[in-house]
């Protein structure tokens, strides 16, 4: 079963900005000085999927989000715009 993870808008009835989720993907892998290539040999996935990623054509399932974690050791909200975790940690409070 696949979970619609990134199907999340925010105040959809408001006036207010939408906020949609993006993965900042490219900036992690640049930091971390790996290749998208390196990363699509190592989820096992094609290349081309992996720069849908990086640009946010598409975006990876959740299980793919924590494998992506693990391999770049990073948290998996660090994959995620700020304006993006900022506007979900509104609603944890």
């Amino acid at each position: 079963m696949k979970i619609e993870f990134f199907s999340l808008t925010l105040h959809p009835n408001s006036q207010s900005e939408r906020h949609t989720r993006r993965i900042c993907l490219k900036h992690v892998l640049v930091e971390q000085k790996k290749t998208s290539k390196w990363l699509s040999e190592a989820l096992g996935v094609n290349p081309a999927t992996v720069s849908k990623w990086c640009t946010n054509s598409s975006q990876p399932d959740i299980e793919a989000l924590a494998k992506i974690s693990k391999l770049l050791d990073v948290s998996v909200e660090e994959l995620f715009d700020k304006k993006f975790v900022e506007s979900v940690s509104k609603f944890e409070k």
